[in-house]
């Protein structure tokens, strides 16, 4: 966050990229040592973790700085959704590159040949993703500017709050702590539990297959339709927190679903493959497709705080919600249908904060009365 404030995109993304590449490149290291290993795997998670606020954080920052007012909720929905439509590809690459080890599978892979092709597509993905990342680097470094010539707006060329000038009025503001919350809860609790759906499904007999496709087609739905909602929101302006109530209505109501679906032998509702795979990817699409709109709704909450430093306090909100409910996973494994109750529990909540939060639209009100 402090990066993207005092030095720009250039120097933030170049910086990121180069993390990424060091992270993959330490998990394909080969060492027989499996101790040496774990630590170059964990060590290259945790570089990866450290690119992790530029990819998550700098889609308003770059909204803001290269485009034009009519089109800053469009540019944001599809530099934030772009990230998502990897993690889709990962719920497709996992069961169809590596076979399943979870007894899900119909292959045998009680063998030391099994366990040996196992390992060999693992390491057949670490060395693609090592690939990737490194010509993303290599293109950034070849051309990435900072900044466009002029600016495409006031709020583009505005002087903004200085960064700990930022923390406080962030930490201030009770009406921008109620929407992050909003954001945190049902954000937070829904990457938990997408992280580890296969492990949910596999109580109701879903093969880890079956798992990743849901997984892919929800957040392929959300991002769709978070780019359609940031283009409806460029054209009717005013109109985030009404778009934030109807997607966080439909969110309630397919986690609701999903959960008593789940519960079959005491709600006696149909356990079918539509049903999971509709009631997923309702939820996906519902809660994805809200995050543009949560993004651009809390930087004109706060303007003129920093956009890096507000979607950055945000973020770190809702990964606390996901490593809580991850850790509290790793005790109550055995018996996981409260995670389940988690999603409409979190949604409700953060449905209920929105229609208590009274909107405003000060950087939108700066380009067009300033501007005229």
């Amino acid at each position: 966050m402090w990066l993207l404030d005092k030095k720009g995109l250039r120097v933030t993304v170049l910086l990121t990229s180069f993390l990424m590449v060091l992270g993959a490149g330490l998990r394909c290291i080969p060492v027989s040592d499996l101790t040496i290993r774990k630590r170059l795997i964990h060590g290259g998670q945790l570089l990866n973790g450290l690119a992790g606020p530029t990819v998550m954080n700098a889609a308003p920052f770059l909204s803001t700085t290269w485009f034009s007012p009519d089109e800053r909720a469009t540019a944001t929905a599809i530099a934030s959704m772009l990230s998502y439509l990897g993690a889709a590809c990962a719920f497709l690459v996992g069961p169809l590159v590596v076979p399943s080890p979870n007894g899900t599978s119909h292959l045998p892979l009680a063998s030391e040949s099994s366990t040996e092709h196992i390992k060999d597509r693992i390491e057949a993905v670490l060395y693609a993703e090592f690939g990737m990342v490194s010509l993303i680097f290599s293109a950034a470094l070849a051309y990435f500017p900072s900044r466009p010539p002029f600016p495409p707006s006031v709020a583009a060329a505005s002087q903004r709050l200085s960064y700990r000038r930022s923390f406080c009025r962030l930490l201030s503001n009770f009406r921008f702590l109620m929407i992050a919350l909003a954001y945190a809860m049902p954000l937070g609790v829904f990457s938990g539990w997408s992280g580890v759906l296969d492990l949910i499904l596999t109580p109701v007999h879903v093969s880890q297959v079956d798992a990743g496709w849901i997984g892919f087609w929800s957040i392929v739905g959300g991002c769709v339709v978070g780019i359609a909602m940031a283009r409806f929101a460029d054209f009717i302006r005013g109109m985030l927190k009404l778009i934030l109530l109807l997607l966080l209505s439909g969110a309630t109501l397919a986690s609701t679903w999903f959960t008593l679906t789940c519960l079959t032998s005491v709600t006696h509702l149909p356990l079918t493959t539509a049903t999971l795979y509709t009631s997923c990817i309702l939820l996906g699409v519902f809660l994805n497709s809200s995050i543009p709109i949560f993004f651009e709704l809390f930087v004109e909450t706060v303007y003129p705080v920093p956009e890096g430093i507000t979607c950055g306090v945000v973020t770190f909100l809702s990964n606390v919600f996901m490593g809580v409910l991850l850790f509290f996973l790793t005790f109550y494994h055995t018996e996981i249908s409260w995670f389940n109750w988690c999603l409409p529990g979190s949604c409700l909540l953060s449905l209920l904060l929105i229609l208590c939060f009274r909107e405003s639209y000060d950087r939108l009100y700066l380009d067009v009365v300033v501007s005229v």
